[in-house]
């Protein structure tokens, strides 16, 4: 079988990750990068063993050798990086949020859907085993009727005044900081391992720190700056924001985002309350899963694969007791989203695993009302 040639369009963190992940599949082979420049492809296309280096993701599209297509760029980018890509025809996967909004994701999915191309965005924490298997447990009825639903996706990464970064500028990062960029993962999370929607919010979102430092220094991780190498900014987005939701079956929820939670690196987690049971998963502990009861011990089930669910057996890269984790959850993401590539021409209407332009709007159509909501201070129903 010939492999599947991919392009990379940004090759910061995310699409370095994007690279090792799709080379541990087997079956793709990234041919190409691109970058705002010349120089900068030519020196990431080099530093990755890459063979072709664009200066812009017009001349990406265009080689005729690229069959897929990933969009790594900031958010304010993907509109129209990722319509020249579908016009193109080609495959594409797309980093997350979808759209700057939901009327840009409606555009998207409308797009990708008329030239018939695979599409996927990378909600890649509904990849962890884990994760597979408490949905499937949730589907056999195990843990009864969804009763509460609560949870929260805490970092640090922007505790400091001097920490700064483009997702903080409404201009390039959206409406939402903390929600949109986090916020949304929990949610992604919250409908998938339930089946179902969220209908309504009600949000409280802050900023803390209204105004931070931006340097001035074009280069990063330079610890000796004189106050004069900073330009203050007065800051729009939150740096933290909780939400209470109700899902379409009526039961109730709670979460709540932070960028500034000093010692909270990824610590994404969430639980279920049913009628039988509760299940409470954390992506810091992700190899185990917390099973709650009323007249009888607790229990955790940790990650083996003779234990898990047949239909998510297939996720599990390691033995258990060997630890897999985020870099892995994205793996899975994009081995469930090749295999769609490879049977393209008798795709089904049987909803995939990994995440597609149907769910990156629909979880914009959430983030919009949890926005409108802070703006005018009432539940507000999420509008699809």
């Amino acid at each position: 079988m010939e492999r599947i040639k991919v392009g990379i369009i940004g090759t910061g963190f995310v699409g370095t990750v994007h690279i090792d992940a799709l080379r541990r599949l087997g079956f793709v082979e990234v041919v190409a990068v691109a970058e705002a420049n010349e120089e900068l492809a030519q020196k990431k296309a080099a530093d990755f063993f890459i063979p072709r280096a664009y200066g812009n993701f017009h001349d990406l599209i265009n080689d005729p050798d690229v069959q897929v297509i990933h969009n790594c760029t900031p958010n304010h980018l993907h509109l129209e990086i990722n319509t020249a890509i579908i016009q193109a025809g080609k495959h594409i996967f797309s980093e997350k949020p979808l759209g700057m909004n939901r009327f840009e994701s409606s555009k998207m999915l409308e797009l990708a859907e008329k030239y018939r191309v695979v599409h996927g965005v990378n909600f890649n924490y509904r990849m962890y085993p884990l994760v597979q298997d408490m949905k499937h447990r949730i589907q056999k009825g195990e843990l009864g009727k969804v009763n509460l639903i609560h949870g929260s996706y805490l970092q640090d990464w922007l505790f400091y005044e001097t920490d700064y970064n483009w997702r903080i500028e409404p201009k390039y990062g959206g409406a939402t900081r903390a929600i949109g960029d986090i916020g949304s993962h929990w949610c992604d999370l919250a409908q998938t391992l339930t089946g179902l929607k969220i209908t309504k919010v009600f949000a409280d979102l802050s900023t803390v720190i209204p105004v931070r430092k931006k340097s001035k220094i074009v280069e990063t991780f330079s610890e000796n700056r004189e106050p004069t190498d900073y330009e203050e900014i007065p800051i729009q987005s939150e740096d933290w924001g909780a939400v209470l939701i109700r899902l379409e079956n009526g039961a109730s929820g709670v979460f709540y985002v932070s960028q500034i939670s000093a010692g909270r690196k990824c610590c994404l987690n969430i639980e279920i309350d049913g009628s039988n049971q509760s299940f409470y998963w954390n992506q810091e502990e992700g190899d185990r899963m917390w099973i709650g009861y009323r007249n009888q011990p607790n229990a955790y089930f940790m990650r083996d694969p003779n234990q898990l669910d047949p239909k998510c057996r297939g996720y599990v890269l390691a033995p258990g007791g060997h630890p897999e984790g985020w870099l892995d959850s994205l793996k899975n993401s994009l081995l469930a989203y090749y295999r769609a590539v490879l049977d393209a021409k008798n795709a089904s209407n049987k909803k995939p695993d990994y995440a597609t332009f149907h769910d990156g709007y629909d979880i914009s159509c959430i983030v919009d009302a949890i926005v409108e909501s802070q703006q005018k201070g009432k539940w507000v129903k999420v509008a699809r």
